[in-house]
């Protein structure tokens, strides 16, 4: 089914739990991204979830979108100038594409606001070293696969692709006198993202809110 700009108005569009404004597009058989400039970028989320999509491309400038749902499609390639379109993506969710090389995820690094990535169930994720290529090569990257990334990580992943002076610059960073430390999320915090997941209507609502928790990152509380 081609993405048209009365498909694109016929969609649910609603607020959710993250209290961002979301364009569900999930399920439409939809095989091409286009037609976006439709949306006149309105929306922070946009969810393309269980479609037929091979390629991940074909966007307009969408400067208010910061996290893109893409569960369960057909993804093998992801464009060269991805970046260009939507330069403020912060979440971006791949499982259960068909995402089969090391190199096929180098177009990612050029996102660099991203924050949370999933590329789970890809043919991908069962290369050697493939988390700590990620790491590496998308230093933005704060939770991968669900799974907070750790010092030891990047030291590691630095060390692995020979980048010997950003292991010796990660490993040297430590807290200096009057220094500001960066709090984790409060018991209010939590319980207010406890609350939120208990009212999710969907196993994807869940799952964003508690990459969000466990990363300590508590957005829109």
């Amino acid at each position: 089914m081609r993405l048209t700009p009365d498909l694109i108005e016929e969609a649910c569009q609603f607020v959710n739990p993250l209290k961002e404004r979301e364009l569900d597009l999930r399920g439409k058989k939809i095989q091409v991204i286009e037609n976006l400039a439709s949306t006149a970028d309105q929306f922070d989320c946009i969810d393309f979830s269980d479609n037929e999509l091979k390629r991940l491309d074909g966007f307009p400038l969408l400067s208010r979108l910061t996290m893109l749902l893409l569960n369960n499609n057909k993804i093998c390639k992801i464009s060269e100038d991805l970046y260009t379109s939507i330069p403020n993506v912060e979440t971006l969710v791949l499982t259960g594409n068909v995402l089969e090389e090391l190199s096929d995820l180098e177009n990612l690094q050029k996102l660099t606001k991203l924050k949370f990535l999933s590329l789970m169930r890809n043919p991908v994720t069962m290369k050697p070293k493939y988390r700590a290529f990620v790491i590496h090569h998308c230093p933005s990257v704060r939770v991968l696969d669900y799974k907070k990334i750790k010092l030891a990580e990047r030291q590691s992943a630095a060390r692995i692709f020979g980048d010997k002076k950003k292991a010796e610059k990660i490993k040297a960073k430590t807290f200096t006198p009057g220094e500001v430390i960066k709090k984790g999320p409060t018991p209010q915090d939590r319980e207010a993202i406890k609350a939120a997941i208990a009212k999710a209507s969907s196993l994807d609502e869940i799952r964003k809110l508690e990459m969000m928790l466990n990363s300590g990152t508590i957005p829109g509380f």
